[in-house]
């Protein structure tokens, strides 16, 4: 599988290409990025490390590069403030991404071609590469809450002291303010969450409001996310590349599940070659309903407000 970054130059673009090489699953990686000398000096660096990793190929320059991808991962982006909510960036980013959609139509991707998402505010973005119509809708997904779903279980199984791969949590909805953690199904290993030790919904409570100010921390602290949400993002590359059929939180164009439609969000989604296999509707309580459906209005009116 050959999967392009563009923004693959940067921080998020070079951990994410940095995580796939680690993975072993993707034969090629190209990056792209409009700092030329530093997409090219992130693919010789990564190809450095090819004897002890796996047998991927590197390779960088301009958008000639794209042609023959099985996967395209967009990170390239004004980076987010601290004190900026990740809605607040779409003024910013809406025409550079904008562009980065016009130069993918030139390029011949691979039949069945994905396009993954990253770029922030990513159910915005997601959504005008659906409306960009280069590949067919259910081909496009954002990040979405991968890396927020990753962040809360993190740090609940810190909280907690339990292993972080058996705490089942999901956020879904907006990946952003407006997000909503689905306490109802929450699980360590299939053991109801509320059955630990020092669990109190208070408790609870905190940990999520330190996971949705988190990415504005990580920034605060070293200037920008990097190492998570490049893990996140093979999680997703890999779910298509294997066709693995992983039931993840990425962002999608909506069709009427939970009565959520017309606008990209994260619900739970079956991921495999062709990306969105299919979106599940989960069973959740009248007030994390009442959340994603307040998360779809926020994200709504922002993209009505679109020039």
């Amino acid at each position: 599988m050959k999967v392009s970054i563009i923004g693959g130059g940067g921080r998020v673009g070079s951990d994410a290409a940095y995580a796939l090489q680690l993975g072993g699953i993707v034969r090629e990686i190209a990056l792209v990025d409009m700092n030329e000398d530093m997409a090219s000096g992130e693919a010789l660096d990564l190809r450095h490390g090819a004897a002890l990793t796996g047998n991927c190929r590197f390779t960088s320059g301009q958008y000639n590069v794209v042609d023959g991808s099985d996967c395209v991962v967009i990170t390239a982006g004004l980076r987010r403030k601290p004190d900026e909510s990740r809605l607040q960036l779409v003024n910013r980013n809406v025409s550079l991404f904008r562009s980065i959609l016009d130069s993918l139509k030139g390029c011949k991707l691979a039949d069945g071609a994905t396009i993954v998402v990253v770029s922030n505010p990513v159910d915005i973005l997601t959504q005008l590469a659906v409306e960009a119509d280069i590949v067919p809708t259910s081909q496009v997904l954002g990040l979405g809450t991968v890396l927020d779903t990753c962040r809360f279980r993190s740090l609940l199984a810190d909280h907690f002291k339990v292993g972080a791969r058996d705490v089942h949590a999901l956020i879904l909805g907006e990946h952003g303010d407006s997000m909503v953690p689905i306490w109802s199904s929450a699980t360590i290993n299939g053991v109801k969450m509320s059955s630990l030790p020092g669990w109190t919904q208070e408790v609870a409570d905190e940990v999520f409001a330190f996971t949705r100010k988190s990415g504005a921390e990580v920034i605060r602290l070293k200037g920008g996310a990097g190492r998570a949400v490049g893990v996140s993002i093979k999680e997703v590359v890999e779910a298509i590349a294997l066709d693995s059929g992983a039931l993840l939180p990425v962002s999608a164009l909506q069709n009427g599940k939970l009565g959520i439609s017309g606008i990209s969000l994260s619900l739970p989604t079956v991921v495999g070659r062709k990306g969105v296999v299919q979106i599940l509707e989960p069973d959740v309580t009248e007030a994390e309903r009442e959340g994603l459906h307040k998360s779809a209005a926020s994200l709504k009116e922002v993209y009505g407000q679109l020039e």
